[in-house]
């Protein structure tokens, strides 16, 4: 079922979500509020949109056009609806397909800024694949993973734009080596706990296309309370 939800404290945006799929996490709302802006940001891709959080949020943060993919039509409709609600189809696109294919359509070297909330699980022989495949595509890279992100974004970023992954920190490595394969430098890394004194369950990484090397770690991000309530600094991305 279709339902109009407020996203967070965005400025009174709206977000269509169905209560059959995955609601929008708040791994969507860390990217963008992680991920490096500056005024000179023309053009901006968000992979692997969803119901389109993360273009959503980064209208707030830039004029830029947003150009954001989805590969899965039910999931891409709730996305266009969710930006044709807030009005802002001026400023993002979206476009259903899948990334692999459209990068040859795509722009050459004319993004500034890629972002991607991927899906989290490699796919092996013993993986338990969940039977729906919305959410089968969501979690498992079936038809998108770390090393075609990488290359997609080698492809279409301008010389030093910026690449912006959230990620889950046992694949980090797997997200270094890919960045460096594809001449992405590492720059910019921050893990969130969910709590203090717990392990980090999420990692923010940034690297720039051609980029000089120098990694600045920064401090952890802890997500929740020991009440269970989000943080200061959670809250401070609702405003």
């Amino acid at each position: 079922m279709q339902v109009i939800n407020d996203l967070l404290g965005y400025n009174k945006l709206k977000i269509y979500q169905d209560t059959d799929m995955f609601n929008f996490s708040l791994d969507s709302v860390l990217l963008p509020n992680f991920i490096t802006i500056n005024k000179n940001v023309e053009n901006i891709l968000d992979i692997g949109t969803g119901n389109a959080p993360i273009p959503l949020i980064l209208s707030t943060k830039t004029k830029a056009k947003i150009t954001a993919i989805e590969i899965q039509k039910e999931v891409y409709e709730l996305a266009k609806k969710s930006v044709e609600l807030n009005n802002l189809q001026e400023q993002i696109k979206i476009i259903h397909g899948d990334i692999n294919i459209l990068k040859d359509e795509l722009p050459i070297n004319y993004f500034d800024i890629i972002t991607c909330n991927p899906p989290f699980f490699e796919v092996k022989k013993a993986s338990k694949l969940n039977q729906s495949d919305y959410k089968t595509i969501a979690r498992h890279e079936i038809t998108l993973n770390i090393n075609q992100i990488c290359t997609i974004a080698k492809r279409l970023l301008k010389n030093d734009g910026i690449l912006g992954i959230v990620h889950r920190p046992e694949r980090l490595t797997d997200i270094l080596i890919a960045m460096r394969e594809n001449n992405i430098e590492p720059k910019k890394i921050r893990f969130v706990s969910p709590k203090i004194g717990e392990n980090a369950n999420t990692v923010l990484i940034e690297g720039v296309l051609n980029g000089k090397k120098g990694l600045n770690v920064l401090s952890t991000l802890i997500s929740h309370n020991p009440n269970g309530e989000y943080t200061d600094e959670i809250k401070q991305y609702f405003e």
